[in-house]
This record gives C-alpha cells, sequence and structure tokens, in this order.
C-alpha cells in the first residue's frame, strides 16, 4: 500500500508557498489569543496586552525551541554553524518553546507592573489550546509520529477515521499517532482547566503550575513511543528507571519507538518531563506552606504602573450617585459668596454686623417682654 500524502503546501503566491504547517500554527496562536483576552476581561486587563505578550512571546518561543533541539544535536552543526538558522528546515522541540515564551514573558509582565503568576494562570489554557491545534501540523508534514503499529490496531482498536490511518501511512508501514494522543491528552487538560479555575480553592500560580504537571505527565508516556526523540547516554540506572515508570503502557498494547543504543538510552523529554512534575507539586506545596500563595484565582489583579491620574476617585463616585436635578434658587445671605456677605457686612451698622456676615434677626421673646414692662 503507498502512502497517502497531504500536500504541505496550502497554496503559492509566485515563487512563495504557504504551507499548511504554518497555518496551522498561526491558528493556534490566534486560539489561543482569544482565550487570553476573554478571561482577561474578567480582570480588567486590556487586550492590547495579551496581543503584545503574544508578538514578544511568538518569536522568543522559536528562538527557545530552536537553540533547545541545536544544543542537543551539535554534533549535526558544529561544523556548519549557519546551519543553526535555517528553522525552516525543521529542528524545534517544544520545551525549548516553553522555556524561551516563560522567560519572555516574566521580563514583560513584570515591566507592566503585574504579578507574572496572575497572568501565566491566565496563559494556561492558551498554551493548551496552542499545542492542541499546533499538533496537526505534524500530522500534515507527517512527522514527530510513533514507532510501527498493526493497521488494525489504529482502524479496529482505536477505531481512527480513514484520513488519520492513511496519513500514518509512511513509506508502507503505519505508524502510532503520537500527534493525535498528544492533542486528545491536552483537549482533557483544558476542560479540567476550566472548571477547576473557578473553583475558591485554587490560589495564584496554581493553575500554570498545573497545567505543566499535566502536560508532562502526558507526554512522558507519549515520547517514549517516537522515533525522533532527542536522547543521551546516561547511567543505566537512570534508564532502567525511566523505563520502569513506562512500562504500564505496554499493558495497553504499546510499545516503545525505537532509539538507537549508540545516540543515548534516556529520552531528553522524559527525563525533564518527570523533573517538571516532581518540582511542580513541590513548588506549589512550598509556595502554601510560606504563604507565598496568599492570593486566589478570583481575586482582583492590579498593576502597580497602572495610570490612575484620569481614574476617578471614589469621593467623585459618591457625588455622582447622589447628584440630584437643578433648581434653580434664591440668592441669599447663606448662598451668597464671603466676598459679598462680608462687603454688606461692612456698610451696616455696627448693632446689625455679626462675625458671619448676616443681619440679626430680631428676638421676637425679648420684644414682648419689653412691651409688658411698659404697660
Amino acid at each position: 500500500m503507498s502512502s497517502l500524502l497531504i500536500n504541505p503546501v496550502a497554496f503559492s503566491i509566485g515563487t512563495l508557498s504557504v504551507h499548511w504547517y504554518g497555518l496551522i500554527l498561526g491558528l493556534g496562536a490566534l486560539a489561543g489569543l482569544l482565550l487570553a483576552i476573554q478571561e482577561g476581561k474578567r480582570f480588567s486587563i486590556p487586550q492590547e496586552f495579551f496581543m503584545d505578550l503574544l508578538l514578544l512571546g511568538v518569536p522568543s518561543a522559536i528562538i527557545g525551541a530552536r537553540i533547545y533541539y541545536v544544543a542537543f544535536k551539535w554534533e549535526d552543526y558544529q561544523d556548519n554553524f549557519l546551519d543553526v538558522f535555517k528553522i525552516w528546515e525543521g529542528g524545534i522541540a517544544i520545551f525549548g518553546a516553553l522555556i524561551g515564551a516563560i522567560i519572555c514573558a516574566v521580563i514583560y509582565v513584570r515591566r507592566k507592573g503585574y504579578n507574572f503568576w496572575r497572568i501565566a494562570d491566565i496563559c494556561a489554557p492558551s498554551l493548551l489550546a496552542g499545542q492542541i491545534i499546533g499538533r496537526w501540523g505534524n500530522f500534515v508534514n507527517q512527522e514527530a509520529y510513533g514507532g510501527p503499529v498493526e493497521e488494525s490496531f489504529l482502524r479496529e482498536t482505536l477505531r481512527l477515521p480513514d484520513f488519520i490511518v492513511n496519513q500514518m501511512n509512511v513509506q508502507g508501514v503505519f505508524h502510532h499517532p503520537t500527534f493525535l494522543y498528544e492533542s486528545l491528552w491536552n483537549v482533557v487538560g483544558i476542560i479540567l482547566i476550566f472548571i477547576i479555575r473557578r473553583q475558591k480553592f485554587l490560589r495564584a500560580g496554581e493553575l500554570f503550575i498545573g497545567y505543566f504537571i499535566w502536560y508532562s505527565i502526558g507526554r512522558f508516556f507519549i515520547e517514549a513511543v517516537r522515533t525522533d526523540s532527542l536522547a543521551f547516554r546516561g547511567a543505566s540506572g537512570l534508564a532502567d528507571f525511566v523505563n520502569g515508570l513506562w512500562s504500564p503502557m505496554t499493558w495497553m498494547g504499546f510499545e516503545q519507538g525505537y532509539l538507537d543504543p549508540a545516540y543515548g538510552n534516556v529520552r531528553i523529554s522524559q527525563l525533564l518531563s518527570i523533573l517538571f512534575v516532581v518540582v511542580g507539586i513541590a513548588l506549589i506545596i512550598f509556595r502554601r506552606v510560606t504563604g507565598r500563595a496568599n492570593e486566589r484565582y478570583l481575586d482582583p489583579i492590579v498593576s502597580t504602573k497602572a495610570d490612575t491620574s484620569t481614574a476617578p476617585t471614589p469621593e467623585a463616585e459618591l457625588r455622582k450617585g447622589e447628584a440630584t436635578p437643578f433648581k434653580p434658587q434664591q440668592t441669599t445671605a447663606a448662598t451668597e459668596p464671603n466676598e459679598v456677605r462680608e462687603r454688606t457686612n461692612i456698610n451696616q451698622p455696627p448693632a446689625q454686623r455679626t462675625e458671619a456676615g448676616k443681619e440679626d434677626t430680631p428676638d421676637v421673646s425679648e420684644s414682648l417682654d419689653s412691651e409688658d414692662k411698659k404697660e
């Protein structure tokens, strides 16, 4: 059976070819942006903040993904340094992209006066949305797939549709659709986030840390099925430990993808996944115990650099709420300006002057008493 390949080029404009991979990644970034903007409205964060964050974060993620990949494949680039910049030939890693994006976000968010953990929590679903959609770019390019598998496993056991099964036929050999496994795992993750983030027990930062824990668990088990993993030569005890954690997958009919022993025996993404899970759990406990997680996810988010010069004061808002329709009033001594009352007071006889500048009003009771005495 020959391979049924999807043309990776969506369309061409002259000599410029637009690939499906780029369009799919762009769609994933757009979906993530819309999710962040929508949630940001609940905290009165302007949408321009997230748009600028995306414009800075995407190139930072690409640079980080490339540096990460080249660092573990340096033997392929040390004699051809210019090839490092040929990113269009492939060679990026998701963990490197996350590291690059987070470094950029920390700098940008702090410059805007926001707490990093609060913004990271809002962006957690966006990261999952980008990965859910972006993995389908690997599907179109027919890359990042798993080890060989029987066609019956895809059609009968997993009951996958024909367009996925056929695309997983690479040069006559069917492979695990690891892109689909990871995409579906992240779908479950984003649903959980949507539910958890409305709970009162959730503290600031825990949603973002929880994203890393969830993604790393799935990535650990899926990574071993792939055949293109970055790896290194580690101690045999470390390799046995990692393989032992993965062994439950064999009960479900999965086998590890081929890894050249001469290249390495420990998959880097698996080791990082274990590290992220352990550090993530420890960080949540540490922040709770030390009181660093006093803020809750549902608490207001305030920028320390927000411009409040034009914002109405509470007193102004109170007066605005108590405002009544205008009614013309007669000018009296009580409503006259101080200067007018002072000038009037000077022209009056001393007996009629008062400290307030008003005329004395005769006391009726005193007048009646004097009349009685006369009689």
